[in-house]
């Protein structure tokens, strides 16, 4: 059996992170991925995913984003890829909101982190953002939090960037390899595949979709695998107010439907339209059953819904739609912590939606809890424990 310091199960945004982490610090690390990341069959892709340094999923996730927009600018140095674009970010929101995101109190949620942490924001009235933004059409009662220092991620290129990182300081790399059991020890952890089995020091699982079934029903119970919907619609006029020097990615919390909003402006120009999403967190899947194909009624229902009576200048004709797949806690809070039953695995991953922006930052923490047993980062709100009471 081969033997390493440290085994990464899954290589999606906190495995190619937290990979490359550890190679960079010298350790033997072994990364396996069932498929050959980055893939479509996870919730790592989909050419882009917002990042905002003021989180309204809670203040307490801001340092995490603010190292990672650090290390994507030198992980861009590093390998020349295109990974961090800054086009500024707008959130809408009221008084009258029925549609809601992660958590209660969003927007102000934003607010308080942008203040503690002193990060550049302007409050606008509709008004405002009418005049600055017309793409989006805002009812006299709704305000906006603008960031300017938000933008878009490009998640495949994130996760291959890392894991070329990861090779180059000397991990292996192993796609196409399935795990179908692992064991702790007092002394070490094993891993069997469908290939052969290795020993470690440690393992960590980041499995996305697939940790239920590998942690097993008595610590499965607190995540729920969601499908969710990505469309991108054609522009009935003239593509420039919609290119990323002239369109904030955006978060919407409606006024009329159950679900918000989120989008980016055009990145790949006209051709590519206009990326508009929402997220549901009603109906479970399993990333073996999830219908992954996109019906033509789904988008009709989505731009009927949510598009045509908020951005009026974006077409009923889809261009493209894909699904992924979020895997989600009762609180929306991630999970980063060791395993219930043995220190020498440590869970990681199941991000509720919100996690790719932390990613960079979040395989740093992995690495120092993997090589240290604890890490400078606050995990806390992160612990297992707080669903096993």
């Amino acid at each position: 059996m081969d033997k390493y310091e440290v085994l990464v199960l899954g290589l999606g945004a906190m495995g190619s992170a937290a990979a490359f982490q550890l190679a960079k610090r010298g350790r033997k690390v072994l990364g396996i991925d069932q498929f050959t990341p980055p893939h479509r069959l996870g919730s790592s892709h989909g050419e882009t995913r917002i990042t905002r340094l003021a989180i309204g999923e809670g203040e307490h996730y801001t340092p995490l984003v603010m190292r990672s927009h650090e290390l994507w600018r030198e992980i861009e140095k590093e390998t020349d890829a295109d990974l961090l674009t800054i086009t500024g970010g707008l959130i809408i929101s009221s008084i009258a909101r029925t549609a809601m995101l992660h958590v209660d109190q969003f927007f102000s949620n934003t607010v308080a982190a942008a203040e503690k942490y002193r990060i550049a924001h302007q409050i606008l009235s509709a008004q405002e953002i009418r005049t600055r933004f017309p793409q989006f059409r805002v009812h006299d009662d709704e305000i906006g939090y603008y960031e300017p220092s938000a933008g878009f991620l490009r998640p495949e290129a994130c996760i291959d960037a890392q894991l070329r990182l990861a090779k180059k300081y000397g991990a292996a790399i192993h796609t196409n390899e399935r795990v179908v059991a692992f064991q702790a020890s007092a002394d070490e952890v094993t891993v069997t595949t469908d290939r052969r089995t290795y020993r470690a020091e440690k393992l960590i699982i980041s499995a996305g979709a697939w940790l239920p079934e590998l942690i097993g029903e008595t610590y499965a119970t607190p995540f729920k695998v969601l499908r969710q919907l990505l469309f991108w619609f054609d522009v009935k006029g003239p593509i420039t107010p919609f290119l990323p020097a002239n369109c904030p990615i955006f978060i919407w919390e409606l006024q009329g439907p159950q679900q918000a909003i989120y989008g980016f402006p055009a990145i790949d120009g006209a051709e590519g339209g206009v990326k508009v999403a929402t997220q549901q967190y009603e109906r479970t899947t399993t990333p073996d059953t999830v219908n992954r194909d996109v019906l033509e009624e789904e988008a009709a229902t989505m731009h009927a819904k949510y598009v045509a009576p908020y951005m009026p200048a974006l077409s009923s004709r889809c261009i493209k739609a894909v699904s992924c797949l979020y895997t989600a806690t009762p609180d929306a809070e991630f999970v980063i912590d060791f395993h219930p039953q043995s220190e020498r695995i440590i869970i990681a991953s199941p991000c509720s939606g919100h996690g790719f922006k932390h990613s960079a930052a979040i395989g740093e923490a992995l690495a120092e809890l993997a090589a240290d047993g604890r890490s400078r980062f606050d995990l806390s709100a992160f612990r297992f424990a707080r669903f096993m009471k």
